[in-house]
């Protein structure tokens, strides 16, 4: 058994690091990994692939508890860690930090709830949440925005996927006061992580059977900044002559968006642009309870929403749309080679949006969460 659970250790790793640019540096470590870890997965749970979830703040809990229920259905071999971080309910600190690292560093892959960040200064710039993905070099976030069957908005079947830089930019929690009444937020952009986001773009563009790749940017403005991300994007470009390549500034972008988003396939950017965009685009299919998104590093996998709300004014209400969660949970169960698994849940979401006799509120309907989740496990197809 040992032996067995070895050969899933090394079959995961190496799927998660089939991407020979993005994810090279794991596999110089996967042989001399896998003999010691197969052994500690069969102490833990014979069979089952051991995952961290981190139920997060708002309806985090319940989408979670959605999850589970579909899967204890469908007898999917995964066993959940649970660790709980939050800065809004008193359970966060650097000992909770460790544990939570710990754990997905163990077990390499994670399903993970939005961690609500207060607006207050209390002394930290930097959140958990940034903490947490900085800590595990969670450098590229996906979110594949795609129109889901029976559902109809402004525009359907759309079919993009948007992958942003979340390590820099923006985000970098570099801000002080120089002078009274007077304060500085410095932009990061380095020649490596654009570089390394670049080519985990065209990569995923490759991978997956794609066309186009887009880079977005407001290098007319931020010269050197921007300029140096546009410049990195250009230069991946040229390795990659079977894949069109084109840029746009970000507020041509938005517009572009709600206008005419079949133009795009991929779009690859910085961190703020990225955000913005992942929830611009989410909206076109139906908002954020439908888009399911993953963040990755060399290592390490994260399954997630793919617009990130906390949802906080439908907590307890029993209201939430765990379409999104669902589909990143089916997304991690393939990740994790588990193909039958994740088509089969998929398949069950699916099958019941396109129905449409059971939708939440967020959708029009009037089912609540709990409603969608037994649906769901209804439309499960076992053999």
């Amino acid at each position: 058994m040992a032996a067995l659970s070895g050969v899933r250790w090394l079959t995961r790793a190496l799927v998660a690091a089939a991407n020979p640019g993005a994810w090279r540096s794991l596999s110089t470590s996967v042989v001399a990994q896998a003999a010691s870890r197969s052994q500690a997965e069969d102490v833990r749970v014979e069979g089952a692939f051991p995952v961290t979830m981190l139920p997060g703040d708002g309806v985090g809990p319940e989408l979670m508890h959605a999850v589970k229920e579909v899967f204890k259905a469908a007898s999917v071999p995964v066993e959940f860690q649970e660790h709980h971080l939050s800065e809004v309910q008193n359970m966060a600190s650097e000992e909770r930090l460790e544990q939570v690292l710990s754990s997905m560093k163990e077990n390499k892959v994670a399903i993970i709830g939005k961690i609500h960040t207060p607006m207050e200064y209390k002394g930290e710039l930097a959140s958990y949440d940034m903490r947490l993905r900085r800590k595990l070099d969670l450098f590229a976030n996906v979110v594949h925005v795609k129109s889901l069957p029976g559902y109809m908005t402004r525009h359907n079947n759309l079919d993009l996927v948007i992958i942003r830089e979340q390590t820099e930019g923006e985000y970098s929690s570099l801000e002080h006061e120089s002078a009274r009444g007077v304060i500085e937020c410095l932009k990061i952009v380095t020649r490596t992580k654009s570089q390394r986001i670049a080519k985990f773009a065209f990569d995923y563009a490759t991978k997956k059977g794609r066309s186009k790749v887009t880079a977005v940017h407001k290098a007319n403005i931020m010269k050197l900044g921007d300029g140096l991300f546009l410049q990195c994007c250009e230069e991946v470009a040229e390795l990659y002559p079977k894949i069109k390549f084109e840029t746009m500034i970000i507020d041509n972008c938005c517009m572009q968006l709600v206008q005419n988003p079949y133009q795009f396939d991929v779009l690859v950017m910085p961190n703020l642009y990225g955000n913005i965009i992942d929830n611009l685009a989410a909206g076109l299919v139906g908002g954020a309870g439908v888009v399911p998104g993953e963040s990755y590093s060399a290592e390490y996998a994260v399954f997630e929403m793919g617009a990130r709300h906390p949802f906080a004014q439908a907590v307890g209400r029993n209201i939430a749309n765990p379409t999104a969660m669902l589909l990143s949970a089916s997304n991690m169960l393939r990740h994790l080679n588990l193909e039958y698994h994740s088509n089969m849940i998929a398949d069950a979401v699916k099958k019941v949006i396109k129905v449409g006799k059971v939708r939440t509120s967020d959708m029009g309907g009037y089912a609540t969460c709990q409603d969608f989740t037994e649906a769901v496990i209804g439309a499960l197809s076992h053999p």
